[in-house]
This record gives C-alpha cells, structure tokens and sequence, in this order.
C-alpha cells in the first residue's frame, strides 16, 4: 500500500495528460477527486484496524529509499486528502477556464505526490526532495492567473524558499561528511557521539523548516503569498501545504532523530509563542479576510509548536490533533471566503454587512469554524487547544500556559469582527442583490463544518486515534 499512495498519483497524471485534449480538464479532476477520496477514506480507517496499513516497503534498488507507514504518516495522508478534496472543489466552481482548472489539477496532483512522500520517507535527503517539489509546485500555483500582487506573493515565497533550501542542503551535506549518510537510523546513531557540528546541522536544518513552516520571525512572505493566490490554491496553501512542509517535517525528525533535548524545547517554546502572539495580533487590525486568515494560520501553526516545546506523549498527541483540526477549519475558513469574494466581488470587510441574510449557509459555516480556531466547546478546536493548555501545565510551562490562553481571547475577538463586519449586522447596499454560493462551493463548506462538529462530539472516541 505505501508505494501506491506516490505511484498511483504519479500514474495517474501522466495518463490524463495523454487523453486528447478536450478530455484533459474533466478527466483529470474526476480522477484526482477520486485518488483524494480513497486516501481520506483510508487515512481514516486505518488507525482503528479496519485497513491494514502500518508497515515498511524497501525500495533502495529502484530509487534509493524506503517507505515506512505509521500513525504519524495517516494524520498527513489524512489532512492532505481532506484538504486537496475541498480545494479542488472550490477550484471547480471558481477557475472559469479549462485551461487554469487542468493546471491546477496537474499541480495539485504533484502536491498530493510531495505530501503522500514527506509522510512515509524516512531519508533526510530524500524528504528534502520532495519538500522542494512542494515548493516549486506551490509557486506555480500562486502565479496561476498571472495577476500583478500574485508575482510578488510569489517572489516573496520563492527568495525566502530558496533561503530556506540552502540551509536544508547545508544541513545534508554536513550529516553526510559526519554520518555518512542520511537516513534517520544513520544520523540518529552518529548524533549520540557528534559534537557542534551536529548541532550546527540540526540548527540549519530546523531554521529551514521554520521558514517553510512560516513561522515568525521568517513570516513575511506567508500573508501575502496566501493573499495573493487564488482562492483554491489560498485553501490547499493554508490547509496543508506550509504544515506538511514545515511542522509535520519537524515532528518527524524530532520523534524520530532529534529528540526532545532541553534547548530544542526552549527553542520551540519561545517561537511558538512568539508566533502565537504576533499572529494573533496582526490578525487583529487586518480588514481583508484573506489575509486576516493568513495572519491567523500563523498563530494557529504557534500551537502547534508550544504543544511541540513540552517535550512530553501529551503534547505530542495534542499538536497532532491541533495539525488536523487546522486543516480542517483553516480550509473551511479560505473556502468561506473564496465563496464571499465570488459572490460579492470583494475581500474587504468595511464593504460588506449583513451577508448571513444573503448567504446563510456560509455564514454558519464561517461561523462554527472562527468558533472552532478560537477554542468553543464543544467543537474540536476546543479539545485540541486544551491539550495543549493542559500539556504546558503539566510539564510545567506555566508561563506559556497563559499565553496560549490570552491568545485564544485575540482570536475571538478578530473572529467575532469578522463575524460582525462581514455577516451580521444591516445589509449593505454592495451586497443587497447577492446570493448564496454555488453548491460546489458550499459542499466543502458544509462538510468540513461537519468534521469539526462531529470530532468535537465524539472526542473521547478520536482521542484513541492520536494516543496510538
């Protein structure tokens, strides 16, 4: 099963790109929607033993790695499959070209190959490989209508991508010179009796992912990259693209390389709260959704990483499940907005009012997903922000403890403005003859909102899921 999660994307791609080329856009969305559906389904399954997944497959003789399926690996498989899913259908209804639509998907599906590779590799040079097939891919995408304040979200990511890049093979090359080599058992035996120079290279190496991931202080190109892009690639973006790249590459190395040494968790601690912090309040005075959106991914991804910084299985498993929670809402979120910009024309919170009674539907989506990030019970939002509450406790970080409390406060009061400007209040007269979104619009919207009710309902039951 491993190798099928890279080969039949890859298959598959090239196969729609040989059909004649009025087939091409239909055929390739039809294909990939499917490919997204069964790896959710199986993603899903796998963890409660109704799909057997968990296992090895060597292939050195053929490309010079291995493959390796664990729980970690289906919360990536799992949040790239939901995530994809969901931006694709918005793409659908919101690319009117057939040429664009056909580019996304090709682009997508090399996504979904990069994702699929970073969950399972257990190569250091290898998951490099794959991340930079990301990045190139994503770079593409930002630039996917050609619009002028796209070219410098794009050049924004790639200076800082390509800072990021060089660190990463720095990094490599300095493993190789000591270790020998780059798969994890290689550098994770060599790092027991290694000096500063592993340090070095373990540094070089998280600073890249930090940039990759978008975390503060090397933030500045997320918001606009995420602003200027189109509204699906805005979804599979802040969904699942800078996690998969950034966080959960991070996760992987310190669970199965690193370690959780006093420093590495000092270092987690103070960027995730300083990205919690800053996220949170330049989310704050923003007036445009997409970027209010983008600022608060930020902070969300701070989390994430404090959760990280307590160095304990509980907050491990909290960071885990707050990785899928914010692919979930964080998707549900851009895909509100990509339906209020399609229906009104406008991002701008000042130029809009009263939209709930013109689209309803995605009025109380939006509103159970600001909900959910802000930490409302019982939605999951709410049971993953306690874990990380609770796992900062417990191992004694009282201090960003109550940071990640207050924070949770910033992020209801932009979401409740959000809420506020855009959806209640009288109806303005730029939005008098609006309707509601299309329904390919609303089937993400609605499903999603269902994900993040329904896990906040059973969280008992979950729970077992990230425990394992």
């Amino acid at each position: 099963m491993n190798y099928l999660l890279i080969f039949v994307p890859f298959i598959a791609l090239v196969l729609v790109n040989l059909l004649p080329k009025k087939l091409r856009p239909i055929s390739s969305f039809l294909v990939l929607l499917l490919i997204l559906a069964a790896q959710s389904i199986f993603a899903a399954l796998a963890p409660f033993g109704l799909i057997r997944a968990v296992g090895a497959v060597r292939m050195e003789h053929l490309f010079g790695f291995h493959l390796l399926i664990d729980n970690l690996s289906l919360l990536l498989l799992l949040s790239a499959g939901i995530v994809g899913f969901s931006a694709l259908m918005v793409a659908w209804h919101s690319i009117k070209d057939e040429d664009d639509r056909f580019n996304f998907t090709n682009l997508l599906f090399i996504l979904l190959i990069g994702m699929n590779g970073i969950s399972m590799l257990r190569d250091l040079f290898s998951l490099y490989v794959f991340i930079e097939a990301i990045a190139v891919s994503t770079f593409i995408m930002i630039l996917l209508y050609k619009a002028r304040e796209a070219y410098e979200g794009a050049l924004k990511y790639l200076i800082l991508s390509v800072v990021a890049s060089v660190m990463m093979l720095s990094s490599i090359a300095l493993f190789i010179m000591f270790c020998g080599g780059t798969s994890f058992e290689v550098i994770k035996l060599s790092l027991v009796s290694s000096g500063a120079l592993a340090r070095i290279a373990i540094a070089l190496f998280i600073c890249g992912l930090f940039i990759k991931g978008g975390l503060v202080p090397f933030h500045g190109w997320l918001a606009d990259a995420y602003t200027s892009a189109p509204a699906p690639v805005s979804v599979v973006l802040a969904g699942v693209v800078t996690k998969a790249s950034g966080i959960f590459t991070l996760i992987r190395l310190l669970t199965a390389v690193i370690g959780f040494s006093p420093a590495t968790k000092d270092l987690l601690l103070i960027i995730g709260a300083i990205s919690i912090v800053i996220g949170a309040l330049a989310a704050l005075g923003q007036k445009d959704i997409k970027r209010m959106l983008a600022y608060s991914s930020i902070s969300q991804m701070g989390y994430i990483l404090v959760a990280l910084g307590c160095g304990t299985r509980l907050g491990l498993i909290a960071a885990a499940f707050h990785f899928l929670n914010h692919a979930i809402f964080k998707s549900q979120l851009f895909a509100n907005a990509a339906a209020v910009e399609e229906q009104t024309g406008s991002r701008d919170l000042g130029s809009l009012g009263g939209l709930a009674q013109k689209m309803p539907v995605t009025g109380i989506t939006s509103a159970i997903a600001s909900l959910s990030t802000a930490g409302i019970p019982p939605l999951s939002g709410f049971w993953s922000k306690l874990l990380i509450i609770i796992a900062l406790w417990v191992s004694g970080n009282y201090f960003y403890a109550v940071i990640a409390v207050l924070a949770s406060l910033l992020t209801l009061a932009y979401f409740l403005t959000l809420q506020r400007e855009a959806f209640f209040g009288q109806v303005s007269v730029k939005v008098s003859s609006v309707t509601e979104a299309s329904a390919g619009m609303l089937i993400p919207a609605v499903l999603l909102s269902a994900m993040t009710v329904g896990l906040g309902l059973v969280f008992p039951f979950v729970i077992k899921y990230f425990v394992r």
